[in-house]
């Protein structure tokens, strides 16, 4: 007589699982390769999603995904390592109804999530290795500094005017400002009221904190540049004109390796200095440069341009040729496309940037 078999067994199956993302919860929707299991909330654990998985489907092959956002990717880490193959997606690149839009909720945006990746429908983001991304934070903790900095001596200044300070001789070129001199002449620098003093006291401290802070951090930074891990790349990237260790610690920490990239338009297209191209039949438009973007990388290249054309004279000619025919600050996005070119060639193929005479 047969009897009924008591046992699950998945094994051969795949289980599609879409996480939207919560601080004090997850909400999870699982689906089969034909079916919508079920849509449950739960802790914001990856062991948790992990037994219950295991307890429902047992032996089958587990595929998750969820949106990169302020949770990072250390569920990502979590997942991975109990056996789910997770991905992390851009939030943008999820396909979305209209009416999923206007419906926006943690249960749609998991079920669309699962759904999408059930299709096929959704490709990763790149996801470094731990020690990477935590190189990573650190060279953006700098960043931090400095523009803390920035605002920093933005308000000082405002403070001084505010109240008519004018600034002695010796300090009316902006260009000796900051400097130690600069720094004892403002320790000198009286209000008529206590409270005003104590005010502009506390400002100067936090000035010089930061100072030093950032010092630390340079001090800091140049000792991980000549690790094993980055000395060699870094030699590289540093070649080319305009690039010097903070720049080229940041492009080190934020792509980790230039073998993810296919080409140099793959690589432009991830750091946003390419344009938005809109084509219909036989009307293509090129459009203005693409909002989507890594922050810190452009930013940091288009700055790093701005050097690269006084020194280089391949570049010093090109920017001059773009600024016959439109204005400045858009021929030096032509200039930062051709800088990114540069650092993709001497990454990719070893070799060092070299700086020729334009005949």
């Amino acid at each position: 007589m047969q009897t009924q078999r008591k046992k699950l067994n998945f094994d051969g199956q795949n289980i599609f699982v879409g996480i939207d993302v919560h601080l004090k919860s997850w909400n999870v929707s699982i689906f089969t390769e034909h079916l919508h299991h079920k849509t449950f909330n739960q802790p914001p654990k990856a062991e948790s999603l992990s037994n219950y998985l295991k307890l429902n489907f047992p032996n089958a092959t587990y595929h998750s995904v969820y949106e990169a956002g302020f949770s990072g990717l250390h569920a990502h880490y979590k997942l991975t390592n109990l056996g789910i193959d997770n991905i992390v997606i851009n939030p943008a690149d999820v396909p979305t109804s209209d009416k999923e839009r206007r419906r926006k909720t943690d249960k749609v945006d998991s079920n669309k999530l699962a759904r999408s990746l059930r299709n096929k429908e959704l490709k990763g983001i790149y996801t470094p290795a731990q020690d990477i991304l935590e190189d990573r934070s650190f060279v953006r903790v700098r960043s931090s500094i400095v523009k803390d900095q920035s605002r920093l001596k933005a308000r000082i200044k405002s403070m001084l005017y505010y109240y008519g300070i004018e600034f002695p001789q010796e300090f009316q070129n902006s260009n000796t400002h900051w400097s130690k001199r600069f720094m004892v002449w403002l320790k000198t620098v009286q209000l008529k009221s206590q409270t005003g003093n104590m005010a502009l006291a506390m400002l100067i401290k936090e000035a010089v904190l930061l100072r030093e802070l950032l010092l630390e951090v340079n001090k800091e930074l140049k000792a991980l540049s000549v690790t094993e891990k980055y000395a060699g790349n870094m030699e590289l990237i540093r070649s080319v004109p305009g690039i010097g260790l903070v720049t080229g610690m940041l492009f080190m920490t934020e792509i980790e390796t230039i073998k993810r990239f296919e080409n140099n338009d793959n690589f432009a297209g991830m750091i946003g200095i390419v344009p938005d191209c809109h084509s219909s039949g036989d009307n293509e438009k090129i459009g203005k440069i693409t909002p989507r973007r890594h922050n810190y990388l452009r930013s940091a290249l288009i700055e790093s341009s701005w050097i690269a054309v006084r020194i280089d004279p391949a570049l010093s000619k090109a920017f001059s040729d773009y600024c016959k025919r439109m204005e400045p600050n858009k021929a030096i996005v032509r200039i930062a496309r051709k800088l990114s070119n540069r650092i993709f060639f001497v990454l990719k193929n070893e070799m060092k940037y070299e700086t020729r005479t334009v005949k």
